[in-house]
């Protein structure tokens, strides 16, 4: 795979896939050779594999009141219809 390649399968696995990029997803998919979408498919894969265990390392539990907070900050539901949960 090719520097451009590379790129764009990291632009893939962070889901920040614009139209252009999309097309040459696809092309490079549709037309290249197993070996070369084979190495595409593996490097998403692993991309995707290490934002996840940043994303894991990083992560912190949200402070206990903000959920009561939000919810208390949506303007309230009129008429009749399902609430959601916890409301």
């Amino acid at each position: 795979m090719n520097e451009s390649q590379i790129d764009l399968a990291h632009t893939v696995a962070l889901g920040s896939i614009g139209d252009e990029d999309r097309r040459a997803v696809a092309e490079l998919l549709d037309n290249a050779d197993p070996v070369l979408r084979a190495a595409f498919t593996r490097e998403v894969e692993r991309t995707r594999e290490a934002l996840t265990v940043i994303a894991s390392a990083v992560a912190t539990e949200p402070p206990a009141a903000l959920r009561d907070r939000l919810l208390a900050a949506l303007p309230p539901v009129s008429g009749p219809g399902p609430a959601g949960p916890g409301r």
